[in-house]
């Protein structure tokens, strides 16, 4: 007599688990959008008091929250990708103050914990821009238009 040792559910996942593989939840995407235009206006205000800061123009193009929400990832790049790493360490130094603002903003549970970071999607664009330009690439792509052609 053989026995079923299996567990719970026949080794199925769970549909309320079965998100973790999927992706951010709509809630997560519709927090973390209300917290970057949060963000964003507080940093147009200008009231953080840092010589770091001064004049800086700053884009925030991401913010992941956690799934329980008590964290949230920032991903931002300065205005023409200079003193990247000062300007982000400035910005984590000042995380308490613009997660207080931020508390009077917002209508959530709990304010986000933040975390500042370079975003590298500019860069990483960029790179394979020049990639798809190189003469290696190119010569590649003419020697494929050429068969298409000749197959027709």
């Amino acid at each position: 007599m053989s026995r079923n040792r299996s567990p719970r559910g026949g080794g199925r996942i769970s549909s309320r688990h079965a998100h973790r593989e999927l992706g951010p939840s709509q809630r997560q995407l519709r927090v973390g959008e209300m917290l970057r235009h949060a963000l964003a206006q507080i940093l147009a205000r200008s009231d953080i008091r840092d010589p770091e800061l001064d004049g800086v123009s700053v884009t925030i193009t991401q913010v992941k929250p956690s799934a329980d929400m008590r964290y949230a990832t920032v991903y931002c790049a300065p205005l023409g990708g200079q003193n990247a790493d000062v300007i982000i360490a400035a910005l984590n130094r000042h995380k308490g103050f613009m997660r207080g603002e931020m508390g009077h903003m917002i209508s959530t549970k709990f304010t986000p914990d933040l975390r500042f970071v370079e975003d590298q999607s500019f860069a990483e664009a960029e790179k394979i821009e020049n990639l798809l330009k190189s003469p290696l690439v190119q010569r590649d792509l003419a020697v494929s238009e050429e068969d298409d052609q000749s197959n027709e």
